[in-house]
């Protein structure tokens, strides 16, 4: 099977990009239709376009609202259209200009922050402008996210768009914390890889035609998956403007060998995805301007365009990369893959020199990070088999927050690693023996990727752990089988150090719900043990409540709120099915199975994800 690595390299006029003004306009009352402001933009855009073509590699050019009100700059386009093949595209992103604020009385600038009234009326101005001045519609359009209501109705009035930057991976609580509290624009929880969005919410990717929105989305940006979760998702990705921020260059030889690591472990994800790997990078010209960024002059942030261009050139010289469009890329991916294909990503730390190692995986019913340094644990899972209606904007109950809720979130929901009192959420293992106890998350591992059919596995490395008088191999194995909305998590005892041993495994989920650090209310939420002839139900209420069930068939939680019924399930008959309420200062809850092991025994459970009714 051949790799193929596709590039998207989408640059856009941005006539007053974010920010430019109050730096430009320094000491002047604001004017964002100040001459020297549009020169500077128009002529950093030219130059980005130069810089690519230079390494031959065709671009995708987003005309912007503002740059549509000047001749040059759709001069430019038409020029580049005809002599590189660059698609003429449209953002909506760059809408301020003088002529949009007169009309809609408003600073606001993200498409999806606007009532939908709104929404609809600049969608029909923005479009409208680019007809007039094209003579054609836009195959591709985009923005830093877009919400399912916008791309629906894009799609309905303007049915040859096809392809959309359609969200940023990771742009939540993180981000606006490290822009002083002051970037209120939540989206979390989405696709990391290109995908195509369900009519019902655009981080969850359709599972069947009928939920099919009818575009190709890709990302605002190839995200590094570790530094990016970890920390701030604006300094660690493939648009040099972020490797700037982070300061991950050497700052006496302005060299970016993080940036070559970052690109070079995109192309390795041919490994785990059918042969296909997917990078992009969609740059303003806001950053690059004569004043400077980020501590670093406008030598250097030049010298970062053309390094950066420069590797992607090579790469296509070697035959190792395709530069596509927009458009061209939304028709090959319609091609290549079918809407119930995961998106796999085994990736490792480039940046910090450990031995970290996460896991992800994507597919129409669930986002999931296992993490290796905590023994295999899933520490992010957001349910997107509810394929929750989540409306944004003026006007809705989620104005600013367009995240896809979690279940389970180590970094706003602390993990395993708490405080000193409660739990975090998380979904591990912990064995007891002769009343010591140890869990998983603390056992550090690698894992190994395999396709078996349908089925993606990860092979975890064993791990032994230590009792006071005995030793214990372990292995775990986790499946993931497309199109079944559950993953199974496998437990085998490869050896003991007594062979007549026997201990007690715990399978534990706890989870909660929510979006960012703050707790929800976690009243309307139900758990249930089911046997074969009883159940048991406690009604959530910050009770502390307990209950367990022998040869329970699945443990469940139904959180009304996100429409989320997630369970988990076994077959050994012999199981003690078991549910926790949290308490206050605890607000979680746990799902779980106890089970006795004995050398070379499996225990396997299901975590189970569906939309309640």
């Amino acid at each position: 099977m051949e790799n193929k690595f596709i590039v998207n390299i989408i640059h856009r006029p941005e006539m007053v990009p974010e920010y430019a003004e109050k730096v430009t306009g320094h000491g002047k009352e604001e004017d964002i239709g100040r001459k020297a402001l549009l020169t500077e933009s128009l002529d950093i855009f030219k130059t980005q376009q130069e810089i690519a073509h230079k390494n031959g590699l065709k671009t995708t050019i987003q005309m912007t609202y503002a740059s549509l009100f000047n001749d040059e700059a759709v001069e430019l386009a038409k020029a580049d259209h005809e002599k590189y093949g660059d698609e003429i595209a449209l953002s909506l992103l760059g809408l301020p200009c003088t002529e949009f604020r007169e009309k809609y009385k408003t600073k606001d600038f993200c498409i999806w922050m606007f009532s939908m009234e709104d929404k609809k009326s600049i969608v029909d101005d923005v479009f409208g402008k680019f007809y007039d001045r094209f003579g054609f519609y836009p195959e591709s359009t985009g923005s830093y996210y877009m919400d399912a209501e916008l791309v629906n109705y894009i799609k309905e009035k303007y049915p040859m768009v096809k392809c959309a930057v359609a969200t940023c991976w990771e742009e939540g609580p993180k981000a606006y914390h490290t822009c002083n509290n002051s970037w209120y624009t939540f989206m979390d929880g989405g696709p990391w890889a290109p995908w195509i969005p369900s009519k019902q919410n655009v981080h969850a990717p359709a599972a069947n035609e009928a939920e099919d929105s009818g575009i190709v989305a890709i990302p605002h940006l190839s995200r590094d998956l570790i530094a990016c979760y970890d920390g701030n998702g604006s300094n660690f990705g493939t648009h040099p403007q972020n490797v700037l921020r982070s300061m991950s260059y050497d700052s006496k030889t302005w060299e970016f060998p993080y940036l070559y690591n970052l690109i070079d472990q995109y192309r390795d994800l041919a490994k785990y995805n059918n042969g296909y790997a997917y990078n992009m990078m969609f740059v303003g010209p806001g950053w690059m301007n004569k004043m400077g960024r980020w501590e670093a002059p406008y030598e250097l942030l030049l010298k970062s365009y053309e390094d950066g261009m420069a590797y992607y050139g090579q790469l296509k010289k070697e035959g190792k990369l395709d530069d596509m469009t927009m458009a061209e890329f939304a028709d090959y991916y319609r091609q290549k893959k079918t809407l119930t294909e995961p998106e796999c990503a085994l990736w490792r730390d480039i940046l910090y020199g450990s031995d970290k190692q996460l896991f992800w995986y994507c597919d129409p019913f669930m986002r999931v990070c296992v993490n290796m340094d905590q023994g295999g644990a899933i520490v992010d899972l957001r349910p997107y088999a509810a394929k929750l209606e989540w409306p944004v904007g003026i006007g809705t109950k989620h104005i600013t927050d367009a995240s896809y809720p979690f279940l389970i979130q180590e970094k706003y929901r602390a993990g395993y690693f708490t405080h000193y009192a409660g739990e975090g959420t998380v979904r591990s293992a912990k064995l007891t023996y002769k009343g010591e106890e140890v869990d998983l998350c603390l056992c550090r591992t690698k894992a190994h990727f395999s396709q078996e059919g349908n089925t993606r596995i990860l092979t975890l490395d064993p791990v032994d752990i230590e009792f006071y008088d005995l030793t214990v191999k372990l292995q775990t194995k986790i499946y993931f089988e497309e199109g079944s909305s559950n993953v199974k998590i496998e437990r085998n005892i490869l050896e003991m150090s007594d062979p007549n041993a026997e201990v007690e495994i715990n399978e534990y989920m706890v989870a909660c719900y929510g979006t960012t650090e703050y707790s929800e209310d976690m009243s309307n939420i139900t758990l249930t043990c089911v046997g074969d002839t009883e159940s048991k139900e406690i009604k959530y209420a910050y009770k502390c409540r307990e209950e367990q069930l022998a040869g329970a068939k699945e443990v469940v939680s139904v959180i009304p709120e996100i429409e989320t019924r997630v369970s988990l399930s076994c077959e050994k008959k012999d199981a003690v099915g078991y549910i926790k309420e949290g308490y206050a200062f605890s607000p979680m809850f746990t799902l779980g199975y106890t089970t006795k092991l004995k050398d070379k025994e499996v225990f396997a459970t299901w975590l189970n994800l569906a939309k309640a009714n």
